[in-house]
């Protein structure tokens, strides 16, 4: 019940508000975005604003504040690296509300500007299945550094990371030639191994990976026969951790097909369907849940792509359309509009099952299979400048032979 204020001898009190609840903080840049809902009791007025305060200890609630009409309500000035709590008042013209429950812990911290890629996981033909992860500044050219380890080995089918700038998250992986429903994630600014995420709701590989920034979606994929194409959509927030969350259907059931974003709409191009080889692109919008929506076509349809994204556009880079047709071919959409896909350019060779990542402008594939399904697993890293079209030019190097990586970048 709300609080009373005040009253004269025989009539009601004035009433103050009910506290708000369900209050949830998303830690910034030394600052703090408090999500919030107003009460449905306020008092014997209409609520006039509410004021979001901070603690660091988890009683003083005077390590920052700041007052708003509606939720969320943004507390700036804070420290970044120290963890804290915030509650949240309503007020009306008789008085201020009791204080909500704490929220859960958050920490600001400054923004990841590094443009870091990394590589996890895949298959070395010398030495099986790699747990290894590298590294490298995607706006230099050079060989790759090692970041770490997944925390189990895992032959992972096809790049499908995603990442909120300063964590990586990756989803949906071969774990020893059985498929796994195992989500792992790594911080960019810090090398170490990865740790355990959570569960997608089916286990598979060979999926796409897009994000928001703040969501990130997996989609697509097969079981462990291989001929299995799942049509299903799952997403998690990157910032915490646990298991997925259904998002909703692809319009085909599809494997090792590419997933591009800007930050608003998620696009998954190619892939193999029951079918035959798909040059379909669907699209999403990232924040809303729901099946996918007809965008448009790739310029050859193909299986075992990689994708990467610049602020505008996705590019969709290789892949093959069976054992003895391997492209070299680079697609291009503009993600905020519809259409068919626009040739972009070449890769240095004709290559399958590679994986690929991005800062802004830059796009860096790595790794996969040049000639037949049999044929020679490639450490090169490419690059291309996603702003212009033409054909990749030689990065660098991998550590060692690899085909069928996840990836993803702080960028």
């Amino acid at each position: 019940m709300a609080n009373k204020n005040g009253g004269f001898i025989g009539t009601d009190g004035l009433d103050a508000p009910d506290p708000p609840t369900a209050v949830t903080p998303t830690g910034g840049n030394a600052s703090v975005s408090v999500a919030f809902t107003a009460p449905t009791d306020t008092g014997t007025s209409a609520i006039t604003g509410f004021v979001a305060q901070v603690s660091t200890d988890g009683t003083n609630y005077s390590a920052g504040s700041n007052t708003g009409s509606s939720s969320p309500i943004v507390v700036s000035s804070l420290t970044n690296g120290t963890a804290a709590t915030a509650k949240v008042w309503a007020i009306n013209a008789y008085g201020t509300s009791a204080p909500s429950d704490a929220s859960a812990s958050f920490t600001p911290a400054a923004p990841w500007v590094g443009t870091r890629g990394v590589w996890a996981g895949g298959y070395n033909p010398s030495s099986g299945s790699e747990d290894t992860m590298e590294y490298v500044t995607i706006t230099t050219t050079g060989n790759a550094t090692d970041f770490g380890n997944l925390s189990r080995v895992a032959y992972t089918q096809g790049g499908n990371g995603v990442s909120n700038g300063s964590r990586g998250v990756f989803g949906g992986i071969t774990n020893n030639f059985g498929v796994a429903n195992e989500i792992e994630y790594i911080t960019f600014a810090n090398t170490g191994n990865s740790t355990d995420f959570g569960d997608l709701t089916v286990a598979r590989d060979a999926t796409a990976g897009m994000s928001s920034g703040v969501r990130g979606v997996f989609a697509g994929g097969t079981g462990q026969s291989q001929s299995e194409f799942f049509n299903v959509m799952d997403y998690i927030t990157i910032a915490s951790t646990g298991n997925a969350t259904d998002f909703g259907d692809l319009s085909v059931g599809r494997q090792f097909n590419g997933g591009v974003s800007n930050g608003t709409r998620g696009a998954v191009g190619g892939g193999e369907t029951n079918s035959g080889y798909s040059d379909v692109i669907d699209y999403i919008t990232i924040a809303s849940a729901g099946n996918a929506t007809d965008f448009g076509n790739l310029t050859v349809g193909r299986r075992t792509v990689t994708s990467a994204t610049s602020e505008t556009r996705g590019i969709w880079a290789g892949g093959d359309r069976g054992s003895s047709a391997i492209k070299n071919e680079i697609d291009y959409v503009t993600i905020s509009s519809t259409g068919n896909a626009s040739d972009f350019g070449n890769l240095l060779a004709a290559t399958h099952h590679l994986s690929g990542t991005s800062s802004t402008t830059r796009a860096v594939i790595a790794g996969g299979k040049t000639g037949s399904a049999e044929g020679t697993i490639q450490n090169v890293i490419q690059y291309i400048e996603m702003a212009s079209t033409g054909n990749a030019s030689d990065f660098g190097d991998l550590s060692g032979v690899r085909q069928d990586m996840q990836a993803c970048s702080g960028s």
